[in-house]
């Protein structure tokens, strides 16, 4: 029966020799006796064990090519952080794979074997909500120091990451809706189990008790990241009987979907309601109003991964540095014609 996770002491085991013997059978089988050899290869098909021919090579970095997850490929949101990861990479003459996590096939076993198979020499993840047992199998082959997590993170994990300053931007929106007038602000989450999600919501909260704002609970509204959630939000806003003046709303994505929706049943943005987004994604600028929003930088979230990756491949390379820590990037508030005095 062939094992799980089989490592190569279990091969040896199988064989009745030693890892060295069978690290020689696998690298220079010429060296040993033919009887011997045979009896390893035996003991390797019986086992079901795999070459993990990315421990030898990922310090070469032989196979020239990363792999970058992404939880959706069809959100603007990701371009940039693709262009600044291909930008890096390209200036190591590393190739960029592209994976999209939505439908969460290419998670798991597949993921590993792109290691084992030396198709890879490292992956950065875009996806938070990559499953523990997805995790767990990396570490048990070995492979985790090749992972290197950018914009969103798994919580209660070392690897290392590079994030934008979720909570500081939070608290700018507020801060700016606060001077500009505005007491009654609501807010429109994304998902519940994502952790910018709860970083965004951290920081609108801590500002909320500094600015001593009053707080309903109907003014934080279940959201997704989506245009339609911003489309529900605003039919939540609509039949409020205590009205918000402004809404923070955790991505531009929902800051349209919010804002078509209340200028079709009449409410003028920024006149009646104040509405700033979370991204600055490219349509912000050109929407109508154009959006205040949180400037992240994607291009430098993109670029500082790729950099911490090459140090996890290469120690030689010229990259910010292997840190446990995560990577923190700095945000700006950016003032467009979405927002108004109250």
């Amino acid at each position: 029966m062939v094992q799980k996770n089989v490592r190569i002491r279990d091969v040896a085991r199988q064989a009745g020799v030693s890892t060295a013997t069978v690290s020689r059978a696998l690298t220079t089988p010429d060296l040993l006796a033919e009887a011997t050899r045979e009896n390893v290869f035996a003991a390797i098909r019986a086992t079901g064990y795999r070459v993990n021919k990315a421990a030898r090579t990922l310090r070469t970095r032989q196979a020239g090519a990363v792999l970058v997850l992404v939880p959706n490929l069809g959100n603007p949101f990701f371009s940039r952080i693709l262009a600044g990861i291909s930008a890096r990479l390209g200036d190591h003459e590393t190739s960029v794979l592209i994976a999209d996590t939505m439908d969460r096939v290419a998670t798991g076993k597949s993921l590993v074997d792109y290691f084992l198979d030396s198709q890879i020499d490292g992956m950065i993840c875009l996806d938070g909500g990559l499953p523990e047992n997805d995790l767990q199998q990396f570490r048990d082959n070995g492979l985790a120091d090749r992972i290197v997590f950018a914009c969103e993170w798994v919580q209660n994990t070392d690897l290392p990451s590079v994030r934008s300053d979720n909570i500081q931007g939070a608290r700018l929106a507020v801060r700016h809706l606060y001077e500009l007038g505005h007491r009654k602000i609501a807010h429109v989450t994304g998902p519940l189990d994502n952790v910018l999600t709860h970083a965004r919501r951290e920081g609108m909260l801590i500002e909320r008790g500094r600015l001593e704002l009053p707080a309903r609970d109907e003014w934080i509204i279940r959201g997704d990241f989506s245009l339609e959630s911003g489309r529900e939000a605003a039919e939540e806003i609509i039949r409020m009987e205590n009205r918000p003046t402004a809404v923070f709303c955790a991505s531009d994505q929902v800051a349209f979907g919010l804002m078509s929706t209340l200028t079709a049943r009449g409410l003028r943005v920024p006149e009646d309601i104040s509405v700033i987004g979370f991204d600055d994604i490219e349509l912000s600028d050109f929407y109508v109003p154009s959006l205040t929003t949180i400037r992240q930088d994607r291009h430098a979230l993109g670029t500082r991964a790729a950099s911490l990756l090459l140090e996890c491949i290469d120690p030689q390379s010229t990259a910010d540095g292997h840190r446990k820590t995560p990577v923190i990037v700095d945000v700006e508030l950016i003032v467009r014609h979405s927002t108004a005095m109250a």
